[in-house]
C-alpha cells in the first residue's frame, strides 16, 4: 500500500522548525513569546529539543533570547553583507547601508606575550601587549565581539581610550604612520562560550562565525592578531573566485 503520510511527519525536527517559523510569523515585532515549559508542552517536544530549534532563527536575528528575561521576536534585520576579497569595518560596512552601529563597553589591558602570543605576533616572550576587548551593537543589540592583540607600539592605550570608534584597522589607517599591507584571515564555525554568550546576549553553544585574523603592515611585520565572532543572522560574506584550469583525463 503507498505510504500517503506528509513528508514533514516524518522529521519531527523540521516539523517543529515549520511550527516555529509560523508562531515567529504571527508574533508582532517586540512581543514575547511564550516561556520555554509552556511553548515545549505546546509543541510537544522537550526544552532541549526546543532550545536547539530556536537556535536557528535566533542566529536569522528573527527572535532574541534574554536569559532569565524571555525570548522576543525582532523586526527583520538589515543584514551587512560584502565580499571577503578587501579589508573593511563593520563601522564602513554598516554606514554603507545607512546602518547605524555602536560600541559597547571598552576593555584594554596590558598583557605579557608567553609562548602562544610569542609564536602569534612574531615577538619575544615577555614582550608587553595591548588587548582591546568590546561589543559593537546594531539596531541595539550586540551583533559581534572582537579581540585585538597589539605589539608594543602599535596604538596606545590613550589613543584607544580617546575618539576609538571600535574598529583597530580605522584607527590605523586614520593615523597613517604603518603601512597596511594584506591581511589572512581562517574562518570557521563555532559554539559561542558562555563568556562570549553573555557579552551578545545568546545562549551558551549557539553558533557563530569566527574571523582569526593576522593583519601584516607593508614591513612584513604583524601589526595586529584578531578574534572577531560575528551573529550569523546580521551578517553575510561572499567569495569571488575565478575558475582555474580543469584538465579532465581522456
Amino acid at each position: 500500500m503507498e505510504n500517503k503520510s506528509k513528508p514533514e511527519n516524518n522529521h519531527p525536527f523540521q516539523l517543529l522548525q515549520t511550527r516555529l517559523s509560523k508562531l515567529i510569523a504571527e508574533t508582532p515585532s517586540g512581543e514575547r513569546l511564550p516561556a520555554e515549559p509552556e511553548l515545549a508542552r505546546m509543541l510537544r517536544v522537550s526544552r532541549a529539543t526546543l532550545r536547539e530549534g530556536m537556535r536557528t532563527f535566533e542566529g536569522q536575528g528573527l527572535i532574541r533570547r534574554r536569559q532569565g528575561v524571555g525570548t522576543f521576536v525582532v523586526p527583520q534585520a538589515r543584514i551587512i553583507e560584502t565580499g571577503l576579497e578587501v579589508l573593511e569595518s563593520i563601522e564602513r560596512l554598516a554606514n554603507r547601508i545607512g546602518l547605524k552601529v555602536t560600541m559597547g563597553a571598552l576593555q584594554i589591558k596590558k598583557v605579557i606575550a608567553g609562548v602562544e602570543e610569542s609564536e602569534k605576533l612574531q615577538v619575544e616572550e615577555g614582550t608587553g601587549l595591548v588587548e582591546v576587548a568590546r561589543v559593537i551593537y546594531a539596531d541595539g543589540r550586540p551583533v559581534a565581539y572582537l579581540t585585538d592583540l597589539l605589539p608594543p607600539n602599535i596604538l596606545t592605550e590613550t589613543e584607544l581610550e580617546l575618539g576609538f570608534n571600535g574598529s583597530v584597522l580605522d584607527l590605523l589607517i586614520k593615523r597613517g604612520n604603518i603601512g597596511l599591507a594584506k591581511s589572512f584571515t581562517d574562518i570557521q564555525a563555532v559554539a559561542a562560550s558562555p563568556e562570549i554568550a553573555k557579552k551578545l546576549e545568546i545562549q551558551r553553544g549557539d553558533v557563530l562565525l569566527l574571523f582569526v585574523a593576522r593583519l601584516y603592515s607593508d614591513q612584513g611585520g604583524i601589526v595586529d592578531f584578531s578574534h572577531s565572532y560575528f551573529l550569523p543572522g546580521y551578517f553575510r560574506f561572499h567569495v569571488v573566485r575565478s575558475v582555474g584550469d580543469a584538465k579532465f583525463a581522456s
